[in-house]
């Protein structure tokens, strides 16, 4: 099994964190791909460097115009007096200035606002070039997916809160859905993603709303508790032509090894019949968790594991979450062995 993987990743080091009104050292930092590509070396898997996802396969999810914000706001941001060392907004456009005809700004700190979803995705002049290093790697995924094989994508910066035109919590390029767009032009019919991070993959759901031909399921912390708060309800079904191929199912606070693998179960139900699956693999459901809402246990990212591999689906395992690097790379271990069983 390959595992894709560009140190360039490295790169992207984000120091901006807002909890509770208190600015704190932020979780995503470079030592969680380091934990995990540590995993990846003793499992023997074949780690591959992959190339440079072309602009094309980008703009198949993103729009070009924040596709440019992400690779030249960092310059801008910098010819600024008195700026910060990373870019974070300090306002965004509110549902009644979006109902009075908001439109983008022509200065960096509208831009910022405008192009983000809110203040956990700080951005330096690092982070683009490791984003698409990330996205390259769930480019290669899939390509590995579409021959029928199973592969992994150290996918760090994450990127499942990343909606077409915005970035949030953490994510700038949305790795998941890169791959599955990219398994449908390679002639996949119907792609499934299933998301088994601890949050809700609501940038991934912006993605394929109103689409029937990419089936999505998440399984989450309830948003009534848990970031990103607003949406990830189980009454979000889609809309237009994708009506009834999007599945929520929160999960209550502490929910553990029982409750988490039926609603995975669920959501591989749910998906239906698919060519091909994209797991959106986050850690953060973890017990051990440093911010945990779930109770999850080694166990159970084993047995989910277990639980994807039996559905015998080519699938690309696009990494998200998972922040307490004393242990996430056992978990892959875990998962990854039980996806092989």
């Amino acid at each position: 099994m390959k595992a894709f993987w560009n140190p360039v990743q490295l790169g992207h080091a984000p120091r901006f964190f807002l909890q509770r009104g208190v600015v704190r050292p932020n979780f995503e930092t470079p030592a969680r791909a380091e934990a995990l590509l540590a995993a990846c070396r003793a499992m023997r898997l074949d780690i591959v460097t992959p190339p440079e996802a072309p602009r094309a396969t980008l703009t198949a999810v993103h729009g070009a115009d924040y596709l440019d914000f992400l690779r030249d706001g960092p310059a801008a941001w910098d010819a600024m007096p008195e700026h910060g060392p990373e870019m974070v907004a300090n306002i965004h456009p509110s549902p009644e200035m979006l109902a009075n005809g908001a439109r983008p700004s022509g200065t960096i700190v509208g831009q910022v606002g405008w192009f983000t979803a809110d203040t956990s995705c700080p951005i330096s002049a690092r982070t683009w070039p490791s984003a698409l290093a990330a996205a390259s790697g769930a480019l290669a995924a899939a390509d590995e997916a579409a021959s029928g094989r199973h592969a992994y994508a150290l996918a760090r910066p994450p990127g499942h809160h990343a909606y077409p035109g915005r970035a949030g919590g953490h994510c700038y390029l949305n790795n998941a859905a890169i791959a599955a767009e990219r398994l449908r032009s390679l002639g996949a019919a119907r792609v499934g993603v299933l998301d088994i991070d601890s949050h809700h993959g609501n940038g991934t759901q912006g993605c394929f709303w109103e689409r029937d031909d990419v089936a999505f399921a998440s399984v989450h912390g309830d948003p009534n508790g848990y970031y990103p708060w607003y949406v990830g309800h189980a009454d979000e079904r889609g809309g237009g032509q994708g009506l009834g191929h999007t599945h929520n199912l929160p999960l209550a606070r502490g929910s553990g090894d029982g409750t988490w693998l039926a609603a995975v179960a669920a959501g591989l139900r749910l998906l239906g019949p698919v060519d091909a699956l994209v797991v959106s693999l986050g850690f953060d459901a973890s017990v051990d968790e440093p911010l945990s809402f779930l109770a999850v246990t080694g166990d159970g990212f084993a047995r989910a594991g277990e639980m994807i591999g039996a559905a015998r689906r080519p699938t690309a395992f696009i990494q998200e979450g998972g922040y307490n690097t004393d242990v996430i790379g056992g978990l892959l271990d875990r998962f990854i062995n039980g996806v092989l069983a």
